[in-house]
């Protein structure tokens, strides 16, 4: 198993998990390799250092490990919050795809239940969701996140 540290082209980090590192080139020519993030197929891999472990040779003990100040939010805790943030969203909501304006109409005037719900609409059909009342949250969802991941 090969770990790799990669990055889009918005400068997203993550990790990816392959075979081998045929198995990362085959994929990132699929365009199979997405960013969790925003799903930007534009993958590219970061330096990274391979992990030995020599301790067994060596009696010494390892030197302690300097952790960041606790008031320091690093950028890869807030993508991990993000991405939590995100697959709640996608649990406790229905996707009604492209209906999502006339859903949402439903909802605010009490002509179906009330729910929360996702999906997609034109930039006129928010604005004029906005204009009725109704509030709207525009979200980039990775279509990533949607599927189950493996």
């Amino acid at each position: 198993m090969k770990v790799l540290d990669l990055q889009c082209g918005h400068q997203h980090l993550f990790e990816g998990w392959f075979a081998s590192e045929e198995d990362f080139q085959e994929q990132q020519q699929r365009a199979m390799i997405e960013c969790p993030l925003c799903g930007d197929a534009s993958i590219s891999k970061r330096l990274s250092a391979p992990r030995l472990n020599l301790g067994a040779a060596r009696n010494e003990p390892a030197p302690a490990a300097q952790e960041p100040p606790s008031n320091i939010v690093t950028e890869q805790a807030l993508q991990a919050a993000w991405l939590t943030v995100a697959r709640r969203i996608l649990a406790d909501t229905d996707d009604v795809g492209t209906g999502f304006a006339e859903e949402a109409r439903k909802i605010h005037y009490g002509e179906v239940p009330q729910r929360g719900i996702r999906g997609r609409a034109t930039p006129e059909q928010a604005d004029a969701l906005i204009e009725e009342g109704i509030g709207v949250l525009q979200l980039a969802l990775p279509d990533a996140l949607k599927e189950r991941l493996q």
